[in-house]
C-alpha cells in the first residue's frame, strides 16, 4: 500500500500530514504529487471529495521550502472560482505548512484592498485569489506576475460555468511562459479540454475516476412531487422529517430568492436552519459556513456557490429541492456528502418540468437514478395532493393572520363565487301575482369608490352588519373640494397692500 513517505514530500510536509492523521494518499493525491515534484504539468481529473486540493498544496509546500518572494512578487498563483474555496486553500497551506515559514496572500472581494495590499508588500510565496481580485490589483499597479513558478488552476469547470475562462486567459498572458501549472477539474466536457490543451505542456493526465461520475458511496434518489412551491416544501419537509440517521444536510436550489423563501420557510416550521448564497457579505457567508461546520445548524440552504469544492467532511444528506438545469451541478451538489469514503444520501425533488432535466442527469453519470415511493405517474391528481394543508395566502409568507372582517368586507373572488352558488342552489320562491318576477334586491355601492365591495340585501335587519363591514365606509353624498372641512390657513384674510 503507497504511503504519503513514498511520494517524494520532504520531511517537514510528511510530518505536517501525518500530525493531521493522515497517512494513506487517496487515487489522486497518490497519482499527481509524483508528477507534480517533478515539475510536470498536470491535468487532474476526479470527482469532487477525493482530495484534490491536498494534491496540489503538498508538492507546493515541498518546491518552494527553497527560495523566498520578494515584494509584490509571488512566487505561486492558485486561482479559485469563489471565495470559499479560496479560504478553504488557504487553511490547507496553514495546516499543512505549520513547519514552514511561507507568506500566504488571499485575494478575494470582501476584505479591504489595503490589508491585502500590506501583505503583498511583505513578499507571498503564495498567492490564492479569485480572478476578479487578482486583476483589481494588477491594474492598480500592486502586483508584478514575472515571478511565478507555479499556476494552478483549481475547479477548472466551475470557471467556465462562471465566465471567468477570458479572465484566465489574460492572467496566463501576465506570467512566465515557463511556469509549471497544474489544473485540476471534476469534470471534463470538450469546452474544458480545449482550455487545457491551451494552457498546459505536455502534460500528465491524471483520471481517478470517469469524467461526471458519481460517488459510489452516495445513495441516490429521485423524490416525485406537484410542480407547485408550497407542495415542494411539504415534500422536503416530510422528506427530511423522514431521515433517521439525519445528521446534517445541505439543501440546493437553482436561484437566489428560492433560497431566501425556503429558509424563511423552513425557520418557522422549527427547522434549524442557515442559508447561503451570493448576494450575501463575505462575513455572513464566514460566519454561516462556520456555525454548519461546527454543527450549529442542522440544514443550510444554499445555491451553487457551496456545490464546489466545500470541504465540509461530514454532511450525512443532500436534498436538490431544484433539480439542477445544468447535469454537471448534479455532480458537485451531491458530492457534498460520501466524502472521504463516508456514506451519503442524496435526494432530488422531481416535478413534470423537470424531467428532460432528471434524464439528462442520468445520462450523464451513465446510471439510472432510482425512484422513493414511485415515480411522477404514481402521483395522485393534484387535487388529492394535500392541497387543502396548503396554507392561506400570507401565511407562507409571514405567518400574519388576516383580520376577521377586512377579508369578508374586501368582496374577494372567493367569497363572491361561493355565494353564487349558494344563490344559484337555493329553491326558487313562487312567482308573484302580477307577474313581476323574482328578483333579489341590492344595495347599490358605496359612494365613496370602495371597488370591492359586497352586495347585500336590503333589508333593515342588514343595516347594522353592513355597517359593521364597512365602518371606514362613508355612505353620504361624495363632498366636493374641502367639503365643511376647510382648512383654517384658507380662511385667513389676505392683506391686499402685501
Amino acid at each position: 500500500m503507497t504511503t504519503f513517505a513514498d511520494l517524494g514530500l520532504s520531511q517537514k510536509v510528511l510530518s505536517a500530514v501525518e500530525d493531521a492523521g493522515y497517512t494513506t494518499p487517496t487515487p489522486i493525491q497518490a497519482g499527481a504529487i509524483p508528477f507534480a515534484l517533478q515539475r510536470r504539468d498536470i491535468c487532474g481529473i476526479a470527482q469532487t471529495g477525493t482530495g484534490k486540493t491536498a494534491s496540489f498544496v503538498l508538492p507546493m509546500l515541498s518546491l518552494l521550502e527553497k527560495g523566498r518572494a520578494r515584494a509584490r512578487m509571488p512566487r505561486t498563483l492558485i486561482l479559485e472560482p469563489t471565495r470559499e474555496l479560496a479560504a478553504q486553500v488557504a487553511e490547507n497551506f496553514e495546516k499543512y505548512g505549520k513547519n514552514h515559514r511561507l507568506n500566504v496572500a488571499l485575494l478575494i472581494g470582501g476584505v479591504s484592498f489595503e490589508d491585502q495590499d500590506r501583505k503583498l508588500e511583505r513578499g507571498a510565496d503564495v498567492l490564492i485569489c479569485t480572478p476578479g481580485r487578482l486583476l483589481d490589483h494588477f491594474e492598480r499597479g500592486k502586483l508584478l506576475m514575472s515571478g511565478v513558478e507555479i499556476f494552478v488552476i483549481d475547479e477548472a469547470d466551475r470557471m467556465l460555468d462562471m465566465g471567468f475562462i477570458p479572465d484566465i486567459e489574460r492572467i496566463a498572458k501576465m506570467i512566465p511562459f515557463t511556469r509549471q501549472t497544474l489544473f485540476f477539474s471534476a469534470t471534463m466536457p470538450p469546452e474544458i479540454q480545449k482550455l487545457a490543451d491551451r494552457f498546459l505542456q505536455n502534460p500528465e493526465r491524471v483520471e481517478v475516476a470517469k469524467p461526471a461520475s458519481a460517488a459510489e458511496t452516495v445513495t441516490q434518489r429521485f423524490v416525485a412531487s406537484h410542480g407547485k412551491d408550497y407542495e415542494k416544501r411539504a415534500t422536503l419537509r416530510d422528506l427530511v422529517r423522514a431521515q433517521t440517521d439525519l445528521k446534517n444536510a445541505i439543501i440546493f436550489c437553482n436561484r437566489k430568492k428560492d433560497v431566501a423563501d425556503l429558509f424563511r420557510s423552513l425557520e418557522r416550521h422549527g427547522f434549524s436552519v442557515g442559508a447561503l448564497h451570493g448576494d450575501m457579505d463575505q462575513r455572513s457567508r464566514t460566519l454561516m459556513l462556520q456555525s454548519f461546520r461546527d454543527g450549529n445548524l442542522q440544514l443550510l440552504v444554499a445555491s451553487d456557490v457551496a456545490a464546489r469544492g466545500l470541504d465540509i467532511p461530514d454532511v450525512s444528506h443532500v436534498f436538490n429541492f431544484d433539480v439542477p438545469i445544468h447535469s454537471e451541478d448534479y455532480v458537485h451538489r451531491i458530492g457534498r456528502t460520501g466524502r472521504a469514503g463516508r456514506s451519503g444520501a442524496a435526494f432530488t425533488i422531481v416535478t413534470k418540468r423537470d424531467v428532460k432535466y432528471a434524464d439528462a442527469i442520468e445520462k450523464l453519470i451513465g446510471q439510472k437514478v432510482e425512484w422513493l415511493n414511485g415515480d411522477l405517474a404514481a402521483l395522485p391528481p393534484a387535487e388529492d395532493s394535500g392541497e387543502s394543508d396548503r396554507p392561506r395566502r400570507g401565511k407562507e409568507r409571514g405567518d400574519r393572520e388576516r383580520p376577521r372582517g377586512r377579508r369578508e368586507a374586501s368582496g374577494h373572488k372567493s367569497d363572491i363565487k361561493t355565494n353564487d352558488i349558494e344563490a344559484d342552489t337555493r329553491e326558487e320562491k313562487p312567482a308573484r301575482a302580477d307577474g313581476v318576477k323574482n328578483e333579489r334586491r341590492t344595495e347599490q355601492k358605496p359612494h365613496n369608490g370602495a371597488r370591492n365591495a359586497r352586495p347585500y340585501p336590503a333589508n333593515d335587519d342588514n343595516r347594522e352588519r353592513r355597517s359593521r363591514y364597512h365602518r371606514d365606509h362613508d355612505d353620504g353624498p361624495t363632498p366636493v373640494g374641502f367639503g365643511d372641512d376647510i382648512p383654517a390657513f384658507m380662511l385667513i384674510v389676505a392683506n391686499a397692500k402685501a
